[in-house]
């Protein structure tokens, strides 16, 4: 690989990582073939991009970024490294724990994780990452909140509603003397 080529690879990575609020720094090498098309085909399914990606490549599109400090993930650059990127937080998790769940195998390993300018390192964070909620799940959950009070009211307007109707009915039929 030359230079210029190693340069636009650079840049290519610079704006994923930039560009990117889910991003899981993930170690995959050991897996054959069948299994590496099974966790692309996994990832595919779920919205997640895989990368396989060369250390130093890597380390210097880190470097690149203004507003994203990387600088925790550089210890993590060791043996081979995959980037999995998802519109969706903990997608990357969940296909990790999937692949893990249906194959004999110890790998895809979580190396580290960057969601939201938060940083997770480690593969015994993914039972967490796992139960991180995205932003449209979060928005959802207040919705609810917000509307189960104005639904209980409604319900209790719509029964007292009810009883005044059945007391005027029963004073109608049967008048009080």
């Amino acid at each position: 690989m030359n230079r210029e080529q190693k340069k636009n690879i650079i840049d290519d990575l610079s704006i994923k990582l930039r560009d990117s609020k889910n991003i899981y720094f993930t170690k995959i090498s050991g897996l054959d073939s069948v299994q590496t098309a099974t966790l692309r085909k996994l990832c595919f399914d779920k919205g997640v991009s895989l990368l396989v990606v060369k250390n130093r490549l890597l380390k210097k599109a880190m470097e690149n970024q203004d507003d994203k400090d990387f600088s925790s993930f550089y210890d993590l650059l060791k043996e081979n490294t995959s980037i999995m990127i998802s519109e969706s937080s903990n997608n990357p998790a969940k296909v990790i724990k999937d692949f893990l769940k249906k194959n004999d195998t110890d790998t895809p390993v979580l190396k580290g994780a960057h969601i939201e300018n938060e940083i997770y390192l480690g593969h015994d964070q993914l039972d967490v990452l796992i139960a991180l909620k995205s932003k449209e799940e979060l928005i959802g959950d207040v919705i609810a909140l917000l509307q189960s009070p104005i639904k209980n009211l409604m319900s209790s307007l719509g029964s007292a509603k009810q009883n005044i109707s059945g007391i005027l009915t029963s004073l109608e039929n049967n008048p009080v003397e």
